[in-house]
């Protein structure tokens, strides 16, 4: 069994940051998200994969590499535009053969593994399985329709009016069937080989699609929030380590990992909270579930429930949340001037004005 793993796309959720970065290197809790799926790939016995980049590839070449980190055999399949997931099925073909695969997009984060999906599959062996949960927006994503059995009979991308709550996660197991219906299918309106068409071919030719309901943690980490929300949960599950220097003067508190290197002079870190190596906190205070990356320094300053990325630094500025600081970035205060309120009113008006 192979697996297929999805790191193009531009990452337009997620700009500016994304205009000089892969969105699938953005980091949670200091380690880029590929890397969790890679690792879950590993961990379900799959050594062999495929790696579909596109204008990035140079980025998540340099930070993958030959996939030995992992235990992995990365092969990287260049696709000019990201034209949809069946598209990426369809040029990585060659790779493919006619192994079964793992269809994982590289953006998407699953507590748990897949571990125990693929050994079913590999038992079982429908000609396509699918992981679903249950989501708020059901109009964001791909969409399935259960019978009442529990049956896989209708699947939609994007849908207006969503027949179900239950979207598509982002991992896909495929037998070789999977290839002839990629061949079937025709652009959708989006001008993409949508993987729900693909899959809506097999069901309509009387294939065995299956589903998983999972009840889990998963995320596409797209846009800030997520990213922060999947920051968030990684962090609990911190192991407290301190590698680098904490004066006497600093205070630890929870869950805290300060990497090698890293230094925290005077300051205040509550955890669940990950400190990189060779960063710097001073006079600072560092708030539950924030990631600082290498190479940082914070000086007289505040952030809680944050992101900051490598080589950024912070300065005297109060009480930073709920933010994602990219690379090589200065935060500092606004020049101090006088304040005031310039009106033009028409008669009879009311207004208020905070003090």
């Amino acid at each position: 069994m192979r697996a297929l793993v999805l790191s193009g796309g531009a990452g337009t959720r997620l700009r500016p940051i994304t205009h000089t970065s892969a969105k699938q290197l953005v980091p949670v809790a200091n380690k880029p998200v590929l890397f969790y799926g890679l690792e879950a790939i590993a961990d379900a016995g799959i050594t062999e994969v495929g790696i579909v980049v596109g204008d990035t590839a140079p980025e998540i070449k340099e930070a993958v590499g030959d996939g030995a980190q992992f235990g992995l055999q990365v092969t990287y399949i260049p696709q000019d535009a990201p034209l949809g997931l069946a598209h990426a099925v369809l040029i990585a073909r060659d790779f493919l053969g006619d192994d079964d695969f793992v269809m994982y997009l590289g953006d998407n984060f699953i507590v748990g593994g897949i571990t125990s999906l693929v050994e079913s599959f590999r038992v079982e062996r429908p000609e396509a399985q699918i992981l679903l949960t249950r989501v708020p927006n059901p109009t964001a994503f791909g969409v399935a329709e259960l019978d009442s059995g529990g049956s896989v009979v209708g699947l939609e991308e994007k849908p207006r009016q969503p027949k179900s709550d239950l979207a598509l996660v982002g991992v896909y197991l495929f037998t070789p069937a999977i290839h002839q219906a990629v061949d079937a299918i025709e652009p959708s309106w989006r001008g993409e080989l949508e993987i729900t068409h693909a899959i809506q071919w097999l069901i309509d030719h009387g294939h065995d699609v299956r589903s998983t309901v999972i009840s889990g943690y998963w995320k596409d980490t797209g846009n800030v929030d997520d990213m922060l929300e999947v920051n968030r949960s990684v962090l609990e599950t911190l192991e407290p380590r301190i590698e680098g220097s904490v004066d006497d003067s600093s205070e630890i508190i929870g869950r805290v990992v300060i990497e090698a290197g890293a230094e925290i002079v005077g300051s205040r870190i509550v955890g669940p909270a990950i400190i990189g190596a060779d960063s710097k906190v001073v006079d600072s205070y560092v708030g539950p579930f924030t990631s600082v990356q290498h190479d940082c320094h914070l000086t007289d300053s505040e952030i809680e429930f944050s992101i900051v990325l490598h080589h950024s630094s912070i300065a005297g500025v109060r009480r930073i949340e709920a933010s994602l600081v990219g690379h090589h970035v200065e935060v500092t205060p606004a020049p101090r001037v006088p304040k005031a309120h310039r009106l033009v009113l028409g008669d009879h008006s009311r207004i208020q004005i905070s003090s």
